[in-house]
Parts: structure tokens; sequence; C-alpha cells
């Protein structure tokens, strides 16, 4: 069983900087990217008819690199009736321990013995 503390619990409640919001967390989660949603293909003319090669072969989901040092999650915003589904939400302020981050964004699938 794998040890590693998330700063954020399922269940626990936290407020958006400007305290707008209150959020619940649901879990923690990867951001991915869905490469078939990203502006490219509106972009022909800047590629000169060529799309970068990544967008042609690969995997359609692509992990954000931008998340790699902050914690995401799924969270539900309460006292909103209109965002019935939870939405994924990066906490930027909050720092990863080494640890953590490891445990976040390994390249390759841990054995857990």
């Amino acid at each position: 069983m794998h040890s590693t503390q998330h700063p954020l619990q399922p269940g626990q409640t936290f407020q958006s900087f400007g305290s707008h919001f209150t959020y619940r967390v649901v879990g923690p989660c990867c951001r991915l990217f869905d490469r078939e949603e990203l502006p490219w293909p509106c972009c022909r003319l800047q590629w000169q008819g060529k799309e970068p090669s990544w967008r042609r072969i690969g995997k359609r989901f692509v992990v954000d690199l931008a998340t790699q040092n902050s914690p995401s999650y799924s969270v539900e915003i309460l006292g909103q009736e209109y965002f019935g589904e939870p939405i994924v939400l990066t906490l930027y302020a909050v720092k990863l321990p080494q640890p953590v981050k490891e445990w976040w964004h390994s390249k390759k699938a841990k054995d857990e013995a």
C-alpha cells in the first residue's frame, strides 16, 4: 500500500482565493489534454497545411505538464445548481512535496507490493 498523503482529502471543502466559490473534493485526478480538441486544425495556414507530427501520431490524451508540480482534483462547486457535474481544478498555489510529485506524475507504473 502506498502511504503518500495528498494535500486534500475526499469530502474536504475549501474556498477559492477570492472566496466566491466553495468546493468539495471528490478525489485526486490527472489532468489530460484531448488532442482532438486542441486548436491546431484551425491553424493550418500557420502550419502551411502540415499539422505537427504529434497531432497526427501518438496517443489522443496527453498529460498536462503544467500540472506537474501542483495537484489536480475533481471537485463539486457547492451552492451552484447550474454546476451539476464535478469539474477538474488544479491548485497551482499548492506545491507538491517530492514523494507526492513522483506519485502524481510518474512515467512508469510502480509495483505496490
